[in-house]
């Protein structure tokens, strides 16, 4: 059974089969990989003692605010000009994750891969806290047909937040689909079960598949691990 189109974006939403889909799921949890629509404010720097004056600079507007209009494009579809924000906002305001998180998300809806994947490194870089970036890294990553940084994006994602469902659902789709590796993705796909908190009945199949697959293998190893070694049949003198 082919998992490749139920990769998700968030961990509030159920797999689902479009970057379009995914854009508007995700979109609220870009910056941060919580519910928070703040673009992802850098720690300020520490003062120091004898700070000399600084030299004025033009004023960029209220980094939150062109955020929050940028996100209202994006949910919008009118990805032109939300593309457009995100990347005045990132030039403006270098240090914050928020805008290469969606520009990452943009990119990726319109097959860009590369760059998608560069920006959602970059968020990831700037913010190594945010599970949801690494998160959609796996997802891009495997999109690239580059398994393996996939698979440790996903587990990046799950180290700094080990509730996540969406990612534990997307590591078990990779280890099961794309890795050959379906005995490792049963736990992740029976953690995303437990976390989601629902029935998923995509999931449950694929759960059986795996499990009926474990038990053929168990019945076909077990006749030769006991059969009875046969008697000898030598000539008698």
């Amino acid at each position: 059974m082919n998992r490749s189109s139920k990769l998700v974006g968030t961990a509030a939403s159920r797999p689902i089969t479009t970057w379009t889909t995914l854009l508007l799921v995700a979109v609220l949890t870009a910056c941060g990989g919580g519910k928070t629509t703040k673009p992802d404010r850098p720690a300020p720097p520490s003062p120091t003692a004898n700070a000399e004056p600084t030299t004025p600079v033009p004023d960029k507007g209220d980094p939150e605010a062109r955020f929050k209009q940028a996100l209202e494009l994006m949910k919008g579809r009118k990805t032109a000009e939300a593309e457009s924000a995100f990347l005045k906002l990132a030039q403006d305001f270098p240090d914050y994750a928020g805008p290469q998180m969606n520009l990452g998300i943009l990119y990726a809806k319109s097959n860009r891969r590369d760059v998608a994947i560069s920006a959602f490194s970059r968020a990831a870089t700037m913010n190594p806290q945010n599970a949801s970036a690494f998160n959609w890294l796996g997802i891009a990553n495997r999109e690239a047909g580059n398994y393996p940084r996939a698979q440790q994006a996903y587990e990046k994602a799950l180290a700094v937040k080990p509730d996540y469902a969406a990612a534990h659902l997307n590591l078990g789709i990779l280890l099961d689909e794309y890795l050959k590796q379906p005995a490792a993705a049963l736990p992740h796909y029976q953690e995303y079960l437990r976390l989601y908190g629902k029935e998923d009945l995509r999931v449950l199949a694929w759960m059986a598949e795996i499990q009926a697959s474990q038990k053929a293998a168990e019945a076909t190893a077990a006749p030769s691990a006991t059969a009875p070694v046969p008697a000898s049949t030598g000539a008698r003198k």
